[in-house]
């Protein structure tokens, strides 16, 4: 506080403080945390060192954004001025951080040109940031150069075989070590913990010489992640002196085996809470759906840092409370706290489940102010949000900017194409990622047949289905039979598929039986989908989507007396059916329609729309289809109830709140029904524009009064 004083004071005065006292203020703050006052003093002074750069660089590494430490090191470069050890160790550490392999590489060629390819310092950095980048290859090759390997280079080769799954190479490293610090034992046990060798942790920390609290805490965290509360609780119990991490050790554990009032307990009986317990409590009560329970502690906290705010927001990202979700994202800008890319991660899926895409765009926004948009996970769950806010174009452009996409980041965009109908695409970058370094896996190949089910490519789809295990390693799960199931049930292939259950090597769940069931109310096979309706009913006995299925089967044949039966049924197990419900946002705002829906402010101006939507498609050769009635009424009551649907009310009120030509966006939480595709299409032809809706199977994108799905859903 007296250095803060003293900067003042000079202002005041009107000294010119010299490039020492200027380092030595950027070194104060920067060692503060207050790294928005240094880049003040950074970009103020009148000529700046070597020292300078790197203070702040150093700065940026350690406390974010990273990309903003190799902006500085550009525009450093641009000075002409050359980087010392100091420079690069604090680069590595922020491409480390940021898993960026690429940056990491290029200033591994900058410490070569420089000529520092024999100090052990950067080389000992180097390695670390290559086992972060998961390039363990290339850690390696630098790791066997070095002349003489001491502690610290041996204990960063050990951590990193243990960080990327290689214990055993781990393990020989840490057998041939002369000498032995602390650390090596700490991380090796670590690494046998991290990777499920409990055991073997155990032996190990029975053998170590000398135990250091952190060696004590390592093994706890070691047996409480993988679910040995009680062999934890008795070793944190021997423990001679307990610090703060030891209780957070033992809370986390707790509470990632679900035993979160026990971890409660333990946080109660803490004789000096800090704000990593604290965090860890909220994040407990968090990741086991007491959300309620985490925003009382979260409110309780003496103070709350970013950690604090991202357990809150992915708590409840988690539990499916969205809007609460990204008010509380606001809150956290209006405390002045920064978001980082866990932040990001965290609110992006939101936007995607809300087709908020306003709000995902300013979002996006900030992620590029932030110098966080060549984060791998961020940019991954951009691919994602964008592909499920219906701008498919936008997710594309973002995965051709990437450098190194991951299987993640393929995926994901091979499920964006197939969601949307672009089944071409999909399958196109399928082959595309065949010929890269990266490997699909188990949910890339789900969204692969998912795109071939959406088209109805029955052959290609048993093609990929059987070459899953030759050509890919990747035994099928339930979920590539589900969707083989789907894929054969929505051609009509109604026996194929049956046949297909009752040979498959793994017992078909309720969600298998689901598939065909639904196909037998495409394809209106009462007696196959009866008898599907049982298996499903025992599996899942109040399963009311099967109900509901069946009963719409039975309704559209106009067997109202087997509908009647349904329904007592359902009426006498207590089994409710989920009412429909649309979403529409608007200036960034969230509405939502359920059936029937007379409760929103504008419901006078949007039923007058709908009546005006009604005769002008009329007009244009629309005819209500009434079979997707399930109620015994007159034929002039079912027209009105069609027109009570809660996709059709959305657009009503997108078209009354938006300018001519804005593309209107809807999600729908069950399948849009026949009428409704019918009645969107002549509905999007009519008013000239483009209606993206988004129903619980499939993306439809009606423009000029044709639907992208070729009216195959």
């Amino acid at each position: 506080m007296h250095v803060i004083s003293t900067h003042a004071y000079s202002n005041h005065m009107g000294f010119v403080p010299d490039m020492i006292l200027h380092n030595s203020l950027l070194n104060m703050y920067v060692k503060c945390g207050r790294l928005d006052d240094a880049r003040k003093v950074f970009d103020r002074m009148p000529e700046r060192d070597v020292c300078s750069w790197t203070v702040v660089i150093s700065g940026y590494a350690k406390q974010g954004p990273a990309d903003e430490a190799m902006m500085l090191f550009q525009d450093m470069q641009g000075e002409n001025l050359e980087a010392n050890q100091f420079t690069f160790a604090s680069l590595l550490s922020a491409c480390a951080s940021s898993a960026s392999l690429d940056r990491g590489m290029e200033i591994h060629e900058h410490i070569l040109r420089q000529g520092f390819h024999s100090d052990i310092v950067l080389a000992t950095a180097l390695i670390d940031m290559y086992t972060k980048c998961a390039s363990i290859d290339n850690a390696r090759k630098l790791f066997d150069k070095i002349d003489q390997h001491d502690k610290v280079s041996c204990n960063a080769m050990i951590a990193g075989y243990s960080q990327n799954g290689l214990v055993g190479e781990a393990f020989k490293l840490f057998h041939k070590m002369p000498q032995r610090d602390v650390f090596s034992w700490t991380s090796m046990i670590a690494g046998f913990a991290l990777n499920g060798f409990v055991d073997d942790a155990l032996k190990l920390f029975d053998k170590m010489p000398q135990r250091t609290v952190v060696s004590w805490n390592a093994m706890i965290a070691g047996l409480a992640q993988n679910g040995q509360v009680d062999k934890a609780l008795h070793l944190f119990e021997q423990m001679p002196k307990r610090d703060a991490y030891s209780w957070t050790a033992m809370i986390a554990g707790y509470a990632q085996n679900g035993f979160v009032w026990e971890a409660y307990k333990l946080f109660e009986e803490m004789p000096q809470r800090q704000m990593v317990s604290w965090n860890s409590m909220l994040s407990g009560f968090a990741q086991n759906g007491l959300v309620e329970e985490a925003l009382k502690l979260f409110q309780e906290m003496p103070q709350r840092d970013l950690v604090s705010w991202n357990a809150m927001i992915a708590g409840y990202a988690q539990n499916g409370h969205g809007e609460e979700t990204l008010e509380l994202f606001k809150q956290m800008e209006l405390a002045g706290v920064r978001p980082d890319s866990k932040t990001f991660v965290a609110v992006l899926p939101v936007c995607a489940n809300l087709a908020a895409l306003g709000q995902g765009m300013e979002i996006h926004d900030k992620i590029k102010k932030s110098g966080l948009q060549s984060d791998i996970l961020v940019t991954n769950a951009l691919i994602d949000m964008y592909s499920k806010c219906g701008s498919i174009e936008k997710a594309r452009r973002l995965f051709d900017k990437m450098h190194q996409p991951d299987v993640v980041s393929w995926t994901a965009m091979i499920a964006g194409y197939a969601m949307h109908g672009c089944v071409k695409e999909a399958l196109k970058l399928f082959e595309e990622m065949n010929h890269t370094r990266i490997s699909p896996n188990h949910v890339t190949l789900v969204s692969v047949l998912s795109a071939c089910s959406h088209a109805g490519l029955v052959d290609e789809g048993y093609q990929y289905f059987t070459s899953m295990s030759d050509n890919y390693h990747i035994i099928p799960t339930i979920e590539h039979y589900r969707c083989m199931v789907d894929l054969l049930g929505r051609a009509g292939k109604l026996d194929e598929a049956k046949n297909f259950i009752d040979e498959m090597p793994i017992k078909p769940d309720a969600a298998v039986w689901s598939c065909l069931l639904g196909a037998c109310r495409i394809h209106n096979n009462i007696e196959l989908g009866k008898w599907v309706a049982e298996h499903v009913l025992k599996l899942e006995p109040n399963n009311a989507a099967s109900y509901v299925l069946l009963s719409n089967m039975y309704a559209a044949a106009g067997r109202w007396g087997d509908v009647e039966k349904l329904r007592k049924k359902m009426k006498d197990k207590d089994i409710k059916k989920t009412p429909g419900c649309s979403w529409i946002e608007v200036d960034k705002t969230v509405h939502t329609f359920l059936v029937g829906n007379r409760s929103h402010p504008q419901f006078q101006k949007i039923y007058s729309e709908l009546q005006r939507l009604s005769l002008e498609i009329k007009l244009a050769g629309y005819v209500p289809d009434t079979r997707f009635v399930l109620n015994d009424v007159k034929e002039e009551e079912k027209e009105h109830i069609l027109w009570n649907h809660s996709e059709k009310l959305a657009i009503a009120f997108g078209l009354l709140n938006t300018p001519p030509g804005t593309t209107i966006r809807v999600i729908k939480n069950l399948r849009v029904c026949g009428d409704c595709h019918s009645a969107i299409k002549f509905i999007s032809k009519i008013v000239s524009r483009e209606i993206i809706l988004r129903d619980v199977n499939h993306y439809h994108h009606f423009k000029d009064g044709r639907c992208s799905c070729g009216d195959y859903w």
